[in-house]
């Protein structure tokens, strides 16, 4: 594939915003993410060029970090924590059970396109546990039934807004686009920490744990 000169000037800006070119490999690695769903051998080599490093730098992190991708995913990519935690709480039976629901397994995509899923390792977020990460929005929480709701509403076009973050869920490129630092005037919309991330908090300016 060819990058129109409008997304190479958008890669040069991102290079543009550190001192050292190389880096910039991480946002670069999402915003060809953004183009095309996934890490292209085309992408890693405009990277390579526009960072002047050698490809084999840019693959060894595209392949390092779960975030990239070197297969299309679907439009929305559901992950389902199934760390000690969420797996305690629920966790490892919402992935059965979307799974079954879905007719596909862990890095599979449905035949629409349209949802894709992956079994996480944690989402960092064990307060919400059971907790489900779509486009790596936080939807807390969550039982197998919810689950299933929501991928249904997204292969249809509705997606439910994430528990936390922005009012609407946003497709797998255009997350991917804003992880690569360009601005999608979506920062300050709904919450982004509740009331039990803030527990402790509270604890310690009431005079801490008794």
């Amino acid at each position: 594939m060819a990058f129109t000169s409008e997304q190479e000037a958008i890669m040069d800006s991102i290079v543009a915003r550190y001192p050292r070119k190389r880096s910039a490999i991480m946002p670069l690695l999402h915003y060809v993410q953004s183009i095309s769903g996934y890490v292209t051998p085309e992408g890693i080599e405009k990277i390579s060029e526009k960072i002047e490093v050698a490809t084999a730098e840019v693959t060894a992190v595209s392949t390092f970090y779960t975030q990239y991708k070197s297969e299309p995913v679907g439009e929305y990519h559901v992950g389902v924590c199934i760390n000690t935690l969420c797996a305690v709480m629920g966790g490892d039976e919402i992935y059965d059970s979307v799974s079954k629901h879905l007719g596909i397994e862990n890095g599979e995509t449905t035949k629409d396109g349209k949802v894709s899923l992956e079994r996480i390792e944690c989402n960092a977020a064990c307060d919400y546990a059971p907790v489900v990460m779509v486009n790596w929005e936080f939807f807390d929480n969550q039982t197998p039934a919810s689950v299933n709701q929501l991928v249904d509403a997204a292969r249809a076009g509705n997606p439910p807004a994430p528990t936390r973050g922005p009012k609407s869920l946003r497709t797998w490129k255009q997350n991917s686009e804003v992880l690569a630092g360009l601005s999608d005037g979506l920062a300050g919309e709904g919450v982004s920490a509740g009331e039990p991330s803030k527990l402790g908090l509270k604890i310690s300016r009431e005079g801490g744990a008794k």
